[in-house]
């Protein structure tokens, strides 16, 4: 067994009559990238959400184990660095305050959100409310990336990123894979990934 791991079988989720995701089955271990890749609509943000514990499926089986160590429902949550276009936060909180209040959630230096802020050439006095796209989705990436998590699940992660931004989230990425991480990037279309180990297609 790998130090960090996620599997999972035959997930599928129905949302009423509607079934969003059929048997979908992957699995990535540390340093390695999956990427899901499919057409709008074909189930891939709900594949995230049902990884990072935050939707029960409604068949399949989820796997996820950190330095040789199963995780259940709660530790996985815990473990989960999770990027999605559908993230906001608070209007009336900065970049700074809205970091601050996640670390105290999560039991982690409000400092880490300061230098992730730094490193993402995002102001941290800047309102939520007057940031741009491109800077929300920054923010997402430091959101992510606040607790160390030691597997990332991200959806659309270069969305609404100019150059420099993506350069920057790329370089996280990265450094995150190096330090013995693992990541399901979702995609609608082909994206150029370092250490991408497999790829799982939905909706074909």
């Amino acid at each position: 067994m790998s130090a960090t791991g996620l599997e999972f079988a035959a997930l599928t989720r129905r949302f009423g009559a509607l079934k969003v995701l059929t048997g979908a089955s992957g699995r990535v271990e540390a340093g390695g990238v999956l990427v899901v890749r499919g057409a709008n609509g074909c189930g891939k943000s709900t594949l995230l959400r049902c990884l990072a514990a935050l939707m029960r499926p409604d068949r399949g089986t989820i796997r996820a184990w950190e330095g040789g160590r199963e995780l259940d429902d709660d530790a996985r949550r815990s473990r989960v660095g999770f990027l999605s276009p559908d993230l906001a936060f608070y209007d009336e909180l900065s970049g700074s305050e809205n970091l601050a209040f996640v670390a105290r959630l999560r039991g982690v230096p409000a400092e880490r959100g300061e230098g992730l802020l730094a490193r993402l050439g995002l102001p941290a006095g800047r309102l939520y409310h007057a940031m741009s796209s491109g800077m929300r989705q920054r923010l997402r990436w430091a959101f992510a990336l606040l607790h160390d998590p030691g597997i990332l699940l991200l959806d659309e992660p270069f969305q609404n990123l100019d150059a420099e931004g993506e350069a920057t989230a790329r370089a996280l990425l990265a450094e995150r894979l190096a330090g013995g991480a693992l990541a399901i990037v979702a995609s609608p279309s082909t994206i150029d990934l370092p250490a991408v180990t497999d790829e799982l297609r939905l909706g074909s």
